[in-house]
């Protein structure tokens, strides 16, 4: 039996079917929750027909809510709620069918919903339609758990993105999610990190906060965005007796090339950003490839200095960034309020 389990042919036979069986779950999953979708959609397109009938005003509303979650209830056990029934008759206001989350059907028989019914009742309950629209794309995009989705929200992602966009890139967000072509298209300020659990309050050493960051590593890859991977950490540079040492060191896929990273605790300083010229150029003559784009240096600091960075950077420099980091999610309305004079 040991020499059939040692087996590289049996091995592989059992990863065939690991294969086999995870893209059958997968597929199983996705098509529960699209019939789940389907089937309150539905519901919710009955009770709106029924509510234009005039019925609404004859029964007062709640009360067709009240004895509908009563009498289904009675037939097919939880699940219909008042409330539950109020959110699938919004989910067919919402989203109607010219706008279906595929954005490509035109019937509801073709619609397919690719997210869960608890994803759709946490975005119907965002307000303002772009903002909805662009966190439903991300979702559908980067696989993001209904905990991931809050989060992401709680942090104000698509404000945060937003202020970093003229009105064109504004609206773009709410059409095709995040889009990464350029640098600046992979970055956002400020960084939330409240997920490290360090105290704003607390002092604590940029040691400190390297080591909180790799202890939540994936988080704070899902914090920097789109298509970075991790490295390394306390990357070396040896020039004879001399050492010096990046805090950490990314790839990002999309933009195909490296990205390093130096810790602040304080306010930038210009010894900072000639620190990671000196890290920027080295990886771009010494570690690069040539098919690879040039390295961006990312400093992190506690407070960002624009006239520093401004005035130590070369006029077209678009390889070093100075960006700041908080250590608790912002104030939501604040940043809503920055956005909305862009468009203004």
């Amino acid at each position: 039996m040991s020499k059939l389990v040692n087996n590289n042919g049996y091995k592989k036979l059992v990863f065939c079917i690991t294969d086999i069986l995870e893209f059958g779950r997968k597929k199983v999953y996705l098509q529960v929750n699209d019939v789940l979708a389907k089937t309150y959609w539905n519901v919710g397109k009955q009770i709106v027909e029924y509510e234009q009938k005039g019925y609404k005003k004859a029964e007062y509303g709640f009360g067709v809510l009240k004895n509908l979650s009563k009498d289904l209830t009675q037939k097919f056990g939880r699940g219909f709620s008042v409330d539950n029934l109020e959110n699938m008759r919004k989910f067919y206001i919402v989203y109607p069918i010219s706008e279906t989350l595929s954005r490509k059907s035109q019937t509801q028989a073709d619609q397919s919903f690719k997210l869960s019914w608890s994803h759709y009742v946490r975005l119907m309950a965002m307000k303002d339609n772009d903002e909805r629209s662009f966190y439903e794309i991300e979702c559908i995009e980067n696989n993001w758990s209904l905990r991931e989705l809050n989060r992401q929200f709680d942090s104000a992602l698509y404000q945060r993105l937003a202020l970093s966009k003229d009105k064109a890139g504004i609206k773009k967000l709410s059409e095709k999610g995040q889009v990464i072509e350029k640098t600046s298209d992979s970055l956002k300020e400020p960084y939330i990190l409240e997920f490290l659990g360090i105290e704003d309050s607390h002092q604590y050493s940029e040691s400190d906060l390297e080591t909180a960051i790799i202890n939540n590593l994936e988080k704070f890859l899902l914090e920097l965005g789109k298509g970075f991977t991790f490295v390394a950490r306390q990357q070396r540079i040896t020039n004879g007796p001399d050492h010096y040492f990046i805090d950490l060191v990314f790839y990002n896929r999309l933009l195909q090339c490296f990205v390093l990273m130096d810790l602040k605790i304080g306010k930038i300083k210009h010894q900072d950003i000639g620190q990671m010229q000196m890290y920027t150029n080295y990886y771009d003559r010494e570690v690069k490839i040539k098919k690879e784009n040039p390295t961006i240096g990312i400093i992190l600091c506690r407070e960002n200095d624009h006239f520093v960075v401004k005035y130590s950077l070369p006029k077209e420099e678009n390889q070093i960034f100075a960006k700041e980091y908080k250590l608790y999610l912002p104030k939501k309305e604040e940043l809503e309020a920055e956005v909305k004079k862009l468009l203004d």
